[in-house]
């Protein structure tokens, strides 16, 4: 036999893996026709996604219901994910109501083109979790994470429940939890549980492009109210922000209570949203961005934006390997991550215009090798939305990013790059380490709710104890929450917990935050740990030295320095003093361990412990 020379056997080579990817890409295509919508049925969105429709017997939805809550409500730290969506109908009735409670990484939502498509006689809620005492004491919502519901209406029915159930659909959740596109009627809303015993703690949320009915807010510490309609409001805790909704409480007496209200959102743009047209065949809603908007989207009809049909996504599996997934995308597909977790050892990149990546069911990006999971280049449209991306073990420069510091950058005014429902997490169910969660180098992007989150409790190098929080201190390593280059970017729900150094860094020009929360590590062992060059600690949310405009509504920094009381932090804001950099109803509150000195800038008394749970706010900075 001939002995090949080097450069023959190079070019076979070569031969050989275009061999190989071309018959991936070919077998992948397959699997996504076979994906695509049936001639009589649903995609194929894989054993973790549910699809209920009106004939489907209530007993069946409600005992899939309750399984469902059974094995996720004490689920904080598991891998499993699941979506339970509903064809347009009916479901429940007056006399046999569905009454379903949701548990973590679950989502529950409607296939309609209109929230009005689908309707449930019943409730759909979330309950306090009781952490000691054999699940009967401790009962609190702060840690009720990762779970959504959207896109339906609730015609709220308590028959069969007890007196205090009956009173309210009770929805208490903390971070990472979003309601959207809801149509709420027929009884109250509560976003907390007080009919379960104390203390009944809850600790943000958010809503958007929903029609509420009276709401009690109660022990909610934060949340933000977009683009809806409330019959009122009731309680404001520390900071409740409300932008472009109808019957918002007034601010005017701010910070008694401390509601912050904007009559208009500078920018919206709602999430996309799968739904089922008449002829049983599956789409995906892309709203289009808007500007000073007020009130729900879907008032008059269907939400103003495009419609995508199925085929043209591919829908992955957690099994898909990333270059197929690469490829799918660089055809000019979009990408469905349908409920799972996926191990990323290198990027998922999106390059193309307008480009949609939508996750249903909490669909988990898990970092590996120190690759960056998600890579989206500075061009217009992409929307990236319902993704949970996760640190890995090896440490990853950044897990989510937005164009390239020195790269192309054409992403628009009127079509800005989104972000709406992308969560973070840095340890918890694993050690985790980034640089860098978020960061954005482009222009013009929008984030609509995201939950930066370093975790302050988990499983795996979360030992309690002073050595515990020392070893988190070193293992779980995340030295910035947000990092925000880009200029003309807007945030709406931007909440970012435990980095350790800046949570948040906004250098951009231009910016704009509504409602913003943040707080500080619980954990630096020493002062010593805890400082900036000389300065004592990392304020909260700092704003650029060279940063000649920013506008930020409803921000709070809180402290709680478990692993060492003595701790300072001199500022929970940083900004430069000029007139063009504007912080409008600031505050920072103690939990009952360390200390910030001041709000922002020197202005602003301690929040020490000698006021624990006691805000300082600062109405307006500067102050003329």
């Amino acid at each position: 036999m001939r002995m090949q020379s080097p450069d023959e056997r190079r070019r076979l080579r070569r031969a050989l893996a275009l061999g190989l990817a071309l018959a991936a890409v070919a077998g992948t295509t397959g699997t996504a026709a076979a994906a695509g919508p049936a001639r009589h049925g649903a995609p194929d969105f894989g054993p973790n996604v549910t699809i209920f429709d009106p004939d489907t017997p209530l007993a069946e939805i409600q005992a899939t219901l309750d399984a469902a809550h059974a094995r996720q409500v004490d689920a904080e730290m598991g891998t499993a994910r699941h979506a339970y969506l509903f064809k347009p109908g009916s479901y429940g009735t007056p006399a046999q109501p569905l009454q379903a409670k949701v548990g973590y990484y679950t989502e529950v939502s409607g296939l309609g083109a209109s929230p009005t498509d689908v309707t449930v006689t019943g409730k759909i809620e979330a309950y306090n979790r009781c952490l000691t005492d054999g699940g009967t004491g401790n009962c609190i919502a702060l840690v009720n994470f990762w779970r959504t519901l959207s896109n339906l209406s609730l015609s709220v029915n308590a028959t069969g429940q007890d007196g205090c159930r009956s009173s309210a659909n009770f929805w208490a959740v903390s971070q990472a939890v979003s309601m959207r596109r809801l149509d709420i009627s027929g009884g109250g809303l509560s976003l907390m549980d007080y009919c379960t015993a104390g203390p009944q703690y809850a600790s943000g949320g958010f809503i958007a492009d929903s029609r509420l009915p009276a709401t009690t807010n109660g022990s909610q510490q934060q949340w933000l109210t977009r683009n809806s309609e409330v019959e009122s409001w009731s309680n404001a805790v520390w900071n409740q922000v409300f932008a472009g909704t109808v019957g918002a409480p007034d601010d005017a007496d701010f910070p008694d209570p401390p509601y912050t209200t904007l009559e208009t959102t500078p920018l919206s743009r709602e999430k996309p949203y799968l739904f089922v047209d008449d002829h049983g065949r599956y789409h995906v809603r892309v709203p289009a961005a808007r500007r000073d908007t007020r009130g729900v989207s879907w008032a008059d009809g269907m939400t103003p934006g495009r419609t995508i049909g199925i085929r043209d996504f591919f829908v992955a599996k957690p099994s898909d390997p990333v270059h197929v997934i690469n490829a799918q995308l660089a055809r000019g597909r979009h990408l469905l991550l349908t409920p799972g977790v996926y191990d990323i050892a290198r990027s998922i990149e999106v390059r193309r215009p307008d480009t949609v990546v939508l996750g249903i069911g909490h669909a988990t990006l898990t970092a590996g090798n120190g690759a960056i999971p998600l890579d989206v280049a500075g061009v217009p449209g992409v929307v990236v939305a319902g993704v949970t991306v996760d640190a890995g073990r090896t440490e990853s420069p950044v897990l989510l990013r937005v164009g390239h510091r020195h790269g192309r950058n054409a992403s628009t005014p009127r079509n800005p790059i989104t972000l709406s429902d992308v969560y973070f997490r840095v340890g918890g169910p694993h050690v985790g380490r980034t640089h860098t969660a978020l960061e954005v180098n482009a222009d013009h992007v929008l984030i609509d709710h995201t939950w930066v989150w370093r975790g302050d409790h988990g499983v795996e190098g979360f030992t309690e104890g002073v050595n515990g929080d020392t070893d988190r201190w070193r293992t779980n390593t995340g030295r910035y929450g947000a990092v925000i280059n880009g200029d003309h970017v807007t945030a709406t729900g931007l909440f970012v917990e435990h980095f350790q150094r800046y949570n948040t860094v906004w250098n951009g020009e231009h910016g704009t935050t509504v409602l913003y929360q943040n707080e500080l590590p619980y954990d630096p062992p020493t002062q010593a740990d805890w400082m900036n060059g000389r300065t004592r600690g990392w304020a909260g949310y700092k704003v650029g030295d060279r940063v000649r405009h920013h506008t930020l509504h409803g921000g709070g920094v809180y402290v709680f320095n478990q692993n060492n009381p003595s701790i300072r932090t001199e500022n929970g804001f940083e900004v430069p003093v000029t007139p063009g950099v504007r912080l409008h109803h600031v505050m920072t509150v103690n939990l009952s361990a360390g200390t910030i000195d001041h709000v922002v800038n020197g202005v602003g008394e301690a929040a020490d412990t000698t006021r624990v749970g006691a805000p300082v706010y600062v109405t307006r900075y500067p102050a003329r």
